[in-house]
């Protein structure tokens, strides 16, 4: 039986959250609860992401890694291809106006999209991830316990949401992505 939009959403929250939990790496968590959640498996694109988690080599200084992972999501969905790559305004706009949902999204909820400043919202401050005190401290504060988890569980599930709308509104099924999965 086929899921609906609301039941696919609220898989999307609870595998980001437990995934996160389990293996950490936000960008590939968002990730792989997304494509999970759609049935849409690709190893290529979860790969891509690892290098996102905690703001780019976990240095906190650039995008949220479940943004990040979100907006890949997104873009395998509706961005523009390499094959139509100086012709397909339609989907690379798309993408854009994707980015700037979950963006507005991460503002709302909060503050940020950079990872630090999430951090700092999150749980007061920042932590060095690089030194093993610093990382034992972020653990104590709950990172994978609700903080991180629910960063990604969020990410997850407001990917998850704006994929399906945008699918939606094009009159499209989830089986029109089916290219999408690759090999394992």
């Amino acid at each position: 039986m086929a899921k609906t939009h609301d039941e696919l959403v609220k898989r999307a929250h609870e595998l980001g959250f437990a995934y996160e939990k389990e293996y950490r790496g936000c960008s590939q968590c968002t990730i792989a609860a997304v494509q999970d959640t759609l049935d849409v498996r690709n190893d290529y694109i979860f790969k891509a992401g690892s290098g996102l988690a905690t703001g780019g080599g976990l240095l906190r200084v650039g995008l949220c890694g479940g943004y990040s992972g979100g907006v890949m999501m997104m873009s395998s969905f509706f961005g523009r291809s390499r094959d139509s790559i100086d012709n397909d305004r339609e989907n690379k706009y798309c993408s854009f106006h994707m980015a700037v949902a979950l963006h507005d999204l991460f503002k709302d909820n909060y503050g940020s999209v950079i990872c630090r400043e999430i951090h700092e919202r999150i749980f007061g401050r920042s932590f060095d991830l690089w030194d093993d005190e610093e990382r034992e401290a972020f653990e104590e504060a709950g990172a994978h316990r609700d903080k991180c988890t629910r960063v990604v569980a969020d990410a997850s599930m407001w990917t998850t949401k704006l994929i399906l709308e945008e699918i939606q509104k094009r009159g499209l099924t989830l089986d029109d992505f089916a290219y999408l999965k690759y090999p394992t």
